[in-house]
């Protein structure tokens, strides 16, 4: 299987990269970008095929990975539509641009819409994909495998879901280094060092999610093993609680889902 990147910035370069060990790849992975200064890097590295010519490169393989900013959407979609053909499978990581859109733009069927996460740079993403129909079952494993070669992937029923994992996986990671970056704030306050601070607030995030996926447990129930009571995490949790601190995080879950929704109209 031939398969071509198009998008070298950092999401491209880690699916390219993730996906160019995959056994199911024949050859090298053929990557494009645009920007001539971004195409100079990719060559230096020097781990993939990269293409200067980029409706040549979509001619000569079997699967395309979209990783560019949906408001490139429509030109690339212009540059391509010549060079493609209803065998191939696009696979777009483009947030809120939807399946009918692409095909659309591409005058093809085979659509595979993902949303990844940053995650995906140190091998743990998490992506939620889902197809068009006219994507086969044997097709759909295969894209399916490709996209665990940067962490996890899940099949999710319809785009709904994409723009809901969006509120969750895609703009996650980001919660969670707000909340990294207030705890370590609270421990600058209390006399640490920035290094001790980023230590103490690191070690306890990996402690913490290790002990929860290697458990039956659920949040609730770690947290009551932790808080006895009248004790200091009992006090933490229920100043949290009193501020509603649950309810403005599931609120920013969905304003992420929202706007994911709002941009789908878009595009």
């Amino acid at each position: 299987m031939k398969v071509l990147v198009i998008g070298g910035g950092n999401m491209g370069y880690t699916y390219a990269k993730g996906m160019s060990k995959s056994s199911l790849i024949d050859g090298e992975i053929l990557i494009y970008d645009a920007s001539e200064v971004q195409t100079i890097k990719l060559k230096k590295k020097k781990l993939f095929k990269v293409c200067n010519n980029l409706q040549k490169a979509v001619e000569e393989v079997d699967v395309i990975f979209l990783v560019v900013k949906p408001y490139h959407a429509m030109d690339l979609f212009d540059t391509m539509k010549s060079s493609v053909n209803q065998s191939q499978i696009v696979v777009s990581l483009m947030a809120g641009v939807s399946i009918e859109a692409i095909q659309s733009g591409l005058g093809i069927n085979k659509v595979v819409r993902a949303m990844p996460n940053l995650p995906a740079k140190v091998g743990l993403g998490m992506t939620s994909y889902t197809p068009s129909e006219e994507v086969s079952r044997i097709e759909l494993l295969t894209i399916s495998k490709l996209l665990d070669t940067t962490g996890e992937a899940i099949y999710v029923e319809n785009e709904m879901f994409i723009d809901k994992s969006t509120g969750i996986s895609g703009s996650g990671p980001a919660y969670v280094f707000y909340f990294m970056e207030s705890m370590m704030q609270a421990a600058l306050k209390m006399g640490f060092s920035q290094n001790d601070s980023k230590v103490l607030v690191t070690q306890t995030f990996e402690g913490a999610v290790k002990l929860f996926k290697e458990s039956d447990l659920s949040p609730t129930g770690w947290m009551n093993r932790v808080a006895s009571k009248g004790g200091t995490t009992r006090a933490a949790l229920d100043s949290m609680k009193e501020n509603k601190v649950e309810e403005l995080i599931k609120d920013a879950a969905f304003a992420a889902f929202d706007r994911a929704v709002e941009m789908s109209g878009k595009y």
